[in-house]
This record gives C-alpha cells, structure tokens and sequence, in this order.
C-alpha cells in the first residue's frame, strides 16, 4: 500500500483499529524521520494508543491524545496540538480515529483541511469474528455511520479477522472471502490484512498485502 501523509484507521469497536495504528506508525517510523500518532479516541476503551506512548515515544513517534485518556471521566475533549494533524506538513501521520460515529466526530474539525490537501488514506479496520460485523451488511451500516459522523469517505478496507492469540492461519484464510464481500457491498478495495506476527511463515505467499504485526497489550501498573 503506498503510504499518504496521512492514514486515519477507523472501525466498530473492539475491530483492533488501535492495535494496528500502533504497529503501523512503528512501522512507517523506519522510513520518515517526522512521524506523528493521534489518539484520537473520546471515550476510554480497553486498550488505546497512548497506552504505548512510552514505547512510541522512545522510538521517536510524537503522541498526541485527550487529556482525558485513561481515566473515568468521558468527554470530546481534544488538545489544541491535535492541529499540527494538518498544519505541519513535515510530518507523516497516522490517526486511531475512535469506534462508530460517535468517535468519528472528534476527526470533523480536521476534516476540510484533510480534504483540501487530499495526501489521505481512511482506512475501515473489519474483524469477521466480531459480533456485529459478522457480515457485508452489518459493515456496511457502520460504514454509512462513521462516513455521515466525520464526513470523510473511506479510501480502503483492513482485514484484522482474528481471535487474538486463537487465530489459526485457517481463521485467517478463511477470512478473505468475507473481506471480498465487504469490499464489493461497500465498494471499498481491500489495502491489507493484518496478521500477528508468529502466522507469518505460514501465510506468507498465500495472502496478498500481509501486515504482520506484535499484539499491543495495555501496560499493568
């Protein structure tokens, strides 16, 4: 996938969008001497990009998230840097953009500077073995919902179909057919499916545009 200035994944909670943006910005870091990461979630789900800030960080990743992550108080409070996103074009930027509409709507103010430079991916993080994106149709409506919320269509699809560390090479290949469904109901191209790591010389040359990746896990205290 040829990387934009900015890549904003987005998806239905629990899709493994965060985990990703994660692996993916440490990825990009290898390549671009400026590299951002946005956590750009209100609300405060198991696990959320700036629980890696300190690993980020140390590889040089500036973090940018609420003031409010990590702790009980919910609000759509964004810091006045989140529009550096867009202003300093020096960096390279990837996005954890929150679950559903809801989380969407924290991307709005951005959105028209985004479009106006148009160096974007939006990227829909799909998870076959997630309760309510089981199906093409079900994807759909959360695609419908997330585009109307941050008015921003989505350029590609991300297959992260898995059972955390159940996931067989046989959960992963039997995914594709279902992230083809959703690509065609949608009309969105499939940019990547993502695998952990260890799966890798298993599917290696059975799957196009493989991203294998380490699980994230939130640090204990």
């Amino acid at each position: 996938m040829a990387e934009k200035r900015i890549t904003l994944f987005a998806g239905h909670y629990g899709s493994g969008k965060t985990n990703i943006a994660v692996n993916y910005a440490l990825a990009l870091k290898k390549q671009r001497e400026y590299l951002m990461l946005a956590d750009l979630d209100i609300v405060n789900p198991y696990y959320r990009a700036k629980d890696s800030a300190r690993e980020l960080e140390a590889q040089g990743i500036r973090v940018i998230s609420s003031f409010f992550a990590n702790s009980n108080v919910d609000l759509p409070a964004l810091p006045q840097d989140i529009y550096a996103i867009t202003d300093d074009r020096r960096y390279t930027c990837v996005l954890d953009v929150g679950g559903d509409d809801r989380g969407a709507l924290a991307l709005g103010r951005l959105v028209p500077a985004i479009r106006e430079e148009g160096d974007y991916e939006m990227l829909l993080v799909v998870n076959r073995f997630r309760p309510l994106t089981r199906d093409a149709q079900s994807v759909r409506e959360v695609v419908e919902e997330i585009e109307t919320a941050c008015r921003l269509p989505f350029t590609g699809i991300v297959n992260n179909s898995n059972l955390g560390i159940e996931t067989t090479p046989e959960d992963v290949l039997g995914s594709l057919g279902y992230a083809r469904e959703v690509s065609r109901l949608c009309g969105i191209p499939v940019k990547m499916t993502t695998i952990e790591e260890n799966l890798l010389p298993a599917l290696q040359g059975k799957v196009p545009d493989l991203f294998p990746m380490k699980l994230q896990k939130r640090p204990t205290e």
